[in-house]
C-alpha cells in the first residue's frame, strides 16, 4: 500500500510527473459557483463545461450521486468531477455530503486512474462547502486509492 501524501499547496497544480488526475467533489443540483470549483474553472474552462452539459442532460445520462466524469485538460491531466454532495445546504438531513456516493466516486476514480497510469490529486474533499469530515473521508481517500497502489497527494490550501 501507498501511503497517502498530505502536503500544502495547490491541487489545481499537481506536484508529480507523468499522468494525473485531479478529483473534487460537486453538487447533484448541477450548481457551480463556490468552493474549490472555483479554482478549477480558474485554470481550466472544460471541466465546468461538461458537468453543466452533464447535469443538463440528465434525464439521458448517469449524472447522479456516486456518478463520477473524467474530462481531459491537458495532454497527460485530468479533472474527476465527483458527484457526492446532495444538494448545497445543511439541513435536517445533516451536511450535504454523501460518504456513500464519495466512496463510489473513488473507487471510479481508481478504475481511471490504473487505466492511465496516472496519480491522483485532491483537495480535503467533501470538507468545505460539503460539510464532511476529514476523519470520515481519509480512509475512503486510503481505501479507494492507496491500498490499490494508487499515488495520491492531498493538497491543503494556504
Amino acid at each position: 500500500m501507498i501511503p497517502l501524501r498530505i502536503i500544502a499547496g495547490d491541487a489545481t497544480s499537481p506536484q508529480a510527473k507523468g499522468p494525473k488526475v485531479v478529483a473534487h467533489v460537486c453538487n447533484d443540483l448541477g450548481g457551480w459557483g463556490k468552493g474549490f470549483v472555483l479554482a478549477v474553472s480558474r485554470r481550466w474552462p472544460e471541466p465546468e463545461r461538461d458537468y453543466r452539459r452533464w447535469h443538463r442532460e440528465r434525464s439521458g445520462n448517469d449524472f447522479g450521486l456516486g456518478a463520477t466524469r473524467l474530462v481531459q485538460v491537458r495532454p497527460d491531466l485530468w479533472v474527476a468531477n465527483m458527484v457526492a454532495q446532495r444538494g448545497m445546504r445543511s439541513g435536517s438531513n445533516g451536511p450535504p455530503i454523501r460518504y456513500d456516493a464519495v466512496e463510489r466516486c473513488l473507487t471510479a476514480v481508481a478504475g481511471h486512474a490504473v487505466r492511465l497510469g496516472a496519480t491522483v490529486h485532491l483537495p480535503r474533499i467533501g470538507c468545505g462547502i460539503a460539510g464532511g469530515r476529514w476523519e470520515r473521508i481519509e480512509p475512503l481517500v486510503v481505501g479507494a486509492l492507496c491500498a490499490h497502489d494508487i499515488a495520491t497527494t492531498v493538497y491543503d490550501h494556504d
